[in-house]
């Protein structure tokens, strides 16, 4: 095996606010496995309050390239749990390499990666599109400039009912909240009976992830659905959510890749809890990944390509919130110009 790594920084539409703060670029890591004459390809983007900068992810690389190209690769679960042993303090990194490794065995199947799952791509959710934190006039015309059936509105301001009410009066289309951590357990129990009056379908992560007793008082009370994002990293923090959060959102990044997000599904399941998988804003290569699973899914958030104002791949295609992949072996992605000329190459 043969590995090569690059970076990029992929420029944003528009800056790009949460309650967390504002970016106008995502910095993004990607790997590229070779075997057997074929090239396999995977993605972690670099998120500020994970504190695993591309750099890492590189230097970490680098560190164990050679025992991982020394490696025998049959599938992707061995691969994955191979990795973890080797890589215990970077999900981030082990993510984009455990992609490659589905990558590269859907290319020896000759089958997409979906197909590898014998999923069904007719069964799929429809992808939100993100309305990040702006001045309302701003969002509302960011909404009404990208028609969509499903809106996520990023809130966690002093004007957040407000923001709700305004968009609602411009569209029907349904919608979604992320706070992302950004209420007190005061603040949620306030406003979400004037999000409910609003129609909205669920709230994501209303309260700091640490804020367990706070969860338990908000589950009881809340008017709408609650789906963990923030506090739900990896697959061990599945079964401690029941019970506080009705749902959770996988973010393949956080919990290692496609081979963990897989396990984090079933038990869910058996939890009876909603399932959702959602991006950091990634290029195609990651969004891609996330879109061979979304059979198995009750909501997807996977809009980073529509947000971001360079790409680095084509083989997924979005429109009016229906996602539709290559139908090519593994991922089904190809790279454009952007990644041929090595722009940010690391």
């Amino acid at each position: 095996m043969i590995i090569e790594h690059f970076s990029f920084n992929l420029r944003f539409k528009y800056p790009f606010t949460i309650s967390r703060g504002t970016k106008t670029h995502q910095p993004t890591f990607v790997v590229c496995l070779e075997q057997f004459g074929l090239k396999a390809y995977g993605e972690a983007p670099a998120i500020s309050y994970y504190h695993i900068p591309v750099e890492k992810m590189a230097a970490d690389l680098c560190a164990k390239q050679e025992i991982i190209e020394k490696s025998a690769f049959t599938v992707p679960e061995k691969f994955w749990h191979f990795l973890h042993q080797l890589l215990p303090d970077n999900a981030f990194l082990v993510c984009a390499l455990d992609m490659a490794g589905w990558d590269l065995y859907g290319k020896l199947k000759n089958k997409p990666i979906y197909a590898c799952l014998n999923l069904d791509m007719q069964q799929a959710p429809l992808t939100d599109y993100t309305i990040g934190i702006d001045t309302i006039d701003k969002m509302v015309e960011k909404m009404l400039e990208t028609p969509w059936p499903i809106y996520k509105i990023k809130l966690g301001t002093e004007q957040d009912a407000d923001i709700i009410r305004s968009l609602r009066s411009h569209t029907d289309a349904v919608l979604r909240v992320d706070a992302n951590a950004g209420w007190t357990l005061y603040q949620a129990l306030e406003i979400l009976p004037a999000l409910a009056a609003c129609s909205v379908e669920f709230v994501e992560q209303p309260l700091d992830k640490d804020d367990q007793d706070g969860m338990r008082v908000l589950f009881e009370k809340s008017p709408l659905p609650l789906i963990a994002d923030e506090s739900c990293v990896s697959e061990q923090d599945v079964e401690k959510l029941h019970g506080l959060f009705h749902g959770i959102n996988i973010k393949l990044t956080k919990c290692g890749g496609l081979t963990p997000a897989l396990r984090m599904i079933q038990t869910a399941r058996r939890l009876n809890m909603k399932v959702m998988a959602g991006g950091m804003n990634e290029s195609t290569i990651g969004s891609a990944a996330v879109g061979h699973l979304l059979p198995l899914l009750d909501y997807v958030d996977m809009d980073g390509i529509l947000l971001l104002d360079e790409d680095i791949a084509t083989g997924l295609s979005i429109e009016n919130g229906r996602v539709t992949l290559s139908g090519k072996p593994g991922l089904g992605v190809e790279f454009t110009d952007l990644y041929i000329r090595g722009r940010t190459k690391s």
